[in-house]
C-alpha cells in the first residue's frame, strides 16, 4: 500500500495532538520492571511494534523469542535473558539478522554469559542459556550504540559482583545511556560515574508504580510540520520541557529552522516564526534519531546543512545515510556524505521525479521524515508502505489528518 499526501489549503496548521507515550522509555522500563519483579502497573505505555513485542516477549513463557524489526527489544533481551534461567533462541526479521550484535554478547560472554550464533557469527539469530552472571569488570567501545551500554547496565545490580564499566571513545546517544541510569535510580539501583566509566553495585530492584511521559522522538515530526508550514499553531498535549528524553533538543534544534515553543500547563505550542538560520551545523551523535527529521526540513526550507557524528545511522533499521540520500535525490536534492558520520547538503540540486515516490526501507522514520514535505508540494507527496510507522508511532496518519492533511490510497508498486 501507499500513501499519496496531500498538504492542507494555504499551508496553515492547526492542531491539538495527543502524542505516542515515549518508546524508549517504556522499554527501559518495561526490562526494569521485569527485573524488580514489580506488582505495580506502568501507565501510559507506548502502544508502538517494538514496545509491544517487549511485552509479549517478557509476559511469555515460550522458549522462541521473535523480536521482528525491534533493535531495541533484541538488544535488551539479549541481555535479560542471558541471567535468566533456560534456553532461549532470540530472532528477527532478515534485516534484523544483518544488524551486528557482535560487541554485546562477547561482553555478557566475558561476564559469565553463555551465547551462541544460530546462523552467522555475529549476528542474530541467537541461542541463550540463561544463567546467574558473575559480573565484574570490562572495557567496551561506546561508539557503536548506546543499547549495548544499556543492555548491561539494567542487568548489572542483578549480578554477583555487579559491574564496573569502562567505555572507550566517546559514547554515541549519550542522552539514553544517562536516561537508563536516572530510570534505573528510581527503581533503586547504585550507580557511579566518573568520566568514562559506570560502576553499578551489586542489588536488587525496588518495585515501584510509574508512568511514561510522551515521546519527544515523535514530536520532532511536528516541528517539521510547523517549520514547513506557512503558518502554524501545534499544540502537543502533555509534552513536557523537563524530560527524561535527550530529543527534547529538538526544541532548540528547531528554533533555528523558524519554530518557537511555548511550554505551558497543558503541554506545549509550536509556532512557526518565519525566521531561520542560513545554514544549519548541528552535532549529532548524541540524538541521532532526529537526523532524518532535520535533513529533510532543511532541504524542504532551502537550508544547506552539515550533521556530524552520524556513525550509528548506518546500523539502525536501514542504512539511514544511503537511504536519506537516494529519496532526497528523487526530490531534486543532492545530499552528500562523509567519513561514514557525515551528512551534508551545500544547496546542490537535480532535476526531481514528476511524481515521487518515497520509499521507506522498513523505517518508520524515513515515512514520518519526509512526510510534512508534502507542504513543499502543491500535488502532494508519494509514502510507500506508510504501515512502518507502527514501529513507534501508530496513530501518525491519524494525527496528520487531524492536522488538515489528507491521505488517498494506491496500490502498492513495484
Amino acid at each position: 500500500m501507499n500513501y499519496q499526501i496531500h498538504p492542507p489549503a494555504q499551508g496553515t496548521i492547526r492542531a491539538s495532538l495527543k502524542l505516542p507515550a515515549s518508546k524508549s522509555i517504556s522499554n527501559r522500563v518495561l526490562i526494569l520492571n521485569a527485573l524488580s519483579n514489580s506488582p505495580y502497573p506502568i501507565w501510559n505505555l507506548s502502544d508502538s511494534d517494538d514496545t509491544q513485542v517487549m511485552q509479549r516477549a517478557l509476559n511469555s513463557n515460550e522458549s522462541h523469542v521473535y523480536v521482528g524489526a525491534a533493535g531495541t527489544a533484541m538488544r535488551f533481551l539479549t541481555a535479560f535473558l542471558a541471567r535468566k534461567s533456560g534456553e532461549w533462541t532470540l530472532t528477527g526479521t532478515e534485516r534484523m539478522k544483518r544488524r551486528p550484535i557482535k560487541l554485546l554478547v562477547d561482553a555478557l560472554r566475558w561476564l559469565g554469559a553463555r551465547i551462541r550464533y544460530v546462523e552467522k557469527e555475529g549476528f542474530p539469530p541467537l541461542h541463550i542459556s540463561g544463567n546467574a552472571l558473575p559480573g565484574g569488570e570490562i572495557e567496551l567501545s561506546g561508539e557503536i550504540s548506546s543499547q549495548y551500554v544499556s543492555a548491561l547496565l539494567m542487568i548489572a545490580p542483578l549480578m554477583e559482583k555487579g559491574l564496573i564499566l569502562h567505555l572507550k571513545g566517546r559514547p554515541v546517544s549519550l542522552p539514553y545511556i544517562r536516561q537508563t541510569i536516572r530510570l534505573m535510580r528510581l527503581f533503586g539501583a547504585t550507580i557511579h560515574s566518573s568520566g568514562n566509566t559506570l560502576q553499578a553495585l551489586p542489588g536488587a530492584y525496588s518495585p515501584r508504580p510509574f508512568r511514561v511521559e510522551p515521546d519527544w522522538s515523535a514530536a520532532s515530526y511536528w516541528y517539521a510540520v510547523a517549520a514547513l508550514s506557512s503558518q502554524a499553531e501545534i499544540t502537543l498535549q502533555e509534552l513536557q520541557e523537563r524530560s527524561l528524553q535527550g530529543d527534547a533538543e529538538v526544541a532548540r534544534l528547531f528554533a533555528g529552522l523558524g519554530v518557537e515553543t511555548d511550554f505551558h500547563a497543558q503541554g506545549a505550542t509550536l509556532r512557526q516564526t518565519g525566521k531561520s538560520y542560513r545554514c544549519l551545523l548541528c552535532h549529532l551523535m548524541d540524538y541521532p534519531d532526529l537526523a532524518q527529521t532535520l535533513a529533510a526540513t532543511c532541504i524542504g526550507r532551502d537550508i544547506p546543512f552539515r550533521f556530524t557524528g552520524l556513525q550509528s545511522l548506518r546500523i539502525k533499521e536501514t542504512d539511514r545515510i544511503e537511504a536519506l540520500k537516494t529519496e532526497a535525490r528523487r526530490l531534486g536534492f543532492l545530499l552528500a556524505d562523509a567519513q561514514n558520520s557525515i551528512l551534508e547538503w551545500d544547496g546542490g540540486k537535480c532535476p526531481p521525479e514528476a511524481n515521487p515516490l518515497i520509499r521507506t526501507y522498513e523505517d518508520h522514520r524515513m515515512a514520518m521524515a519526509f512526510a510534512p514535505l508534502a507542504l513543499t508540494r502543491p500535488q502532494g507527496l508519494g509514502i510507500m508502505h506508510p504501515e512502518v510507522v507502527t514501529k513507534s508511532y501508530p496513530s501518525f496518519w491519524d494525527d496528520l489528518q487531524t492536522a488538515g492533511f489528507a491521505l488517498s490510497v494506491h496500490p502498492p508498486q513495484a
